[in-house]
């Protein structure tokens, strides 16, 4: 080798060491963790974080609270609150199956059928076909007087869960919806 290119390859050599030290305190072994910051890092405002919660101590998705609050909307029979919660718990976590079966219950109360297709579309995506899929999805049928449409997805319902009391209601009120018509 020439006196040139044995001092560039030993330049290059330096170059490539100096990128590889560590201070021999690496005790993750090698393993960058951007979630859990060191002792003494600063936050690109100047501020330590310390108290800042990181990501693998949230103990909760973001939706768990709209969703909580829907739910206790609905009960109190505030159905347009329980929709504007539930919308926001899709938004917030869009895979969460239990979210768009509320809303699509919430908008079956407020007669926004056309909504409620859409949710329950959606929730059977990320449900399948549970047993309270089919009863949601019977009774909305049942408000919009869709009578045998109704009782086949209270049956499907039936053969999935046969002891589950809300599914043998419906069915009652079912068969009672039909023996007392009123226009």
């Amino acid at each position: 080798m020439t006196g040139p290119m044995r001092l560039a390859a030993v330049a290059s050599l330096l170059l490539a060491l100096a990128g590889c030290q560590t201070n021999g305190a690496d005790t993750t072994g090698g393993v960058v963790r951007t979630n859990e910051p060191s002792k003494g890092d600063v936050t690109s405002f100047g501020d330590a974080f310390d108290g800042l919660k990181t990501v693998s101590n949230v103990e909760y998705y973001a939706s768990d609270q709209a969703v909580a609050e829907a739910k206790n909307q609905f009960r109190a029979e505030n159905y347009g609150n329980a929709g504007a919660l539930f919308f926001k718990a899709t938004q917030l976590a869009p895979n969460d199956g239990g979210a768009w079966m509320g809303l699509a219950a919430s908008c079956d109360r407020i007669h926004r059928f056309d909504l409620a297709d859409r949710a329950y579309s959606r929730a059977f995506r990320l449900v399948g076909a549970s047993p309270e899929y089919y009863n949601n999805v019977g009774y909305s049928y049942l408000l919009r007087g869709k009578l045998q449409d109704a009782r086949s997805n209270f049956l499907k319902a039936y053969e999935l869960a046969p002891n589950d009391p809300t599914v043998a209601n419906n069915l009652k009120l079912l068969s009672s919806s039909v023996q007392n018509i009123e226009r």
